[in-house]
């Protein structure tokens, strides 16, 4: 049976800019960006884990508000592109808490080196995983978007354009 990972994400806007992790690429190509996220602990909550990933690694406190999008990882319909493990992540809106100052933290991630605020007029010029860059801004600028993103669908839409 086939173990699937539920992983929360922060998604941060503040003064037309996103706060976002920057990672190093693995085969050292350049970077890549993240939402503030990862997988939930035992015993956690989706908020909660929100929170955790927030604070550890962009150094923030952050109020979770509704759910802005789903997005599904099924390794068999994508050919295993990103891993064997079949991951599904809910992306919250949140705002920072005042006082809180976003910075790459102590002891980060391997490959992580910074942490940013992408202007939105920017976010179509960077490569962020999930690549639902346009999703964003048009939740952001309230025009209908998808809420529920598939990563076949990434993908199928790179084979059709």
């Amino acid at each position: 049976m086939e173990k699937i990972r539920l992983r929360a994400c922060a998604l941060v806007i503040e003064h037309d800019a996103i706060l976002l992790v920057e990672f190093k690429n693995d085969n050292d190509d350049g970077v890549h960006y993240n939402l503030p996220a990862g997988g939930l602990e035992f015993g956690e909550t989706l908020v909660e884990a929100a929170i955790r990933e927030a604070k550890e690694e962009a150094c923030v406190d952050i109020e979770v508000g509704p759910v802005a999008f789903v997005y599904e990882y099924q390794p068999m319909k994508n050919n295993n592109l990103y891993g064997e493990k079949h991951e599904v992540s809910v992306t919250f809106s949140c705002r920072l808490k005042a006082g809180s100052t976003p910075q790459l933290p102590a002891n980060p991630d391997p490959s992580q080196i910074g942490v940013k605020w992408i202007p939105l007029s920017e976010l179509s010029l960077i490569q962020l995983y999930p690549e639902i860059n346009q999703d964003i801004i048009d939740y952001y600028n309230g025009s209908s978007y998808r809420n529920y993103v598939e990563e076949y669908d990434i993908q199928l839409g790179k084979l059709i354009h």
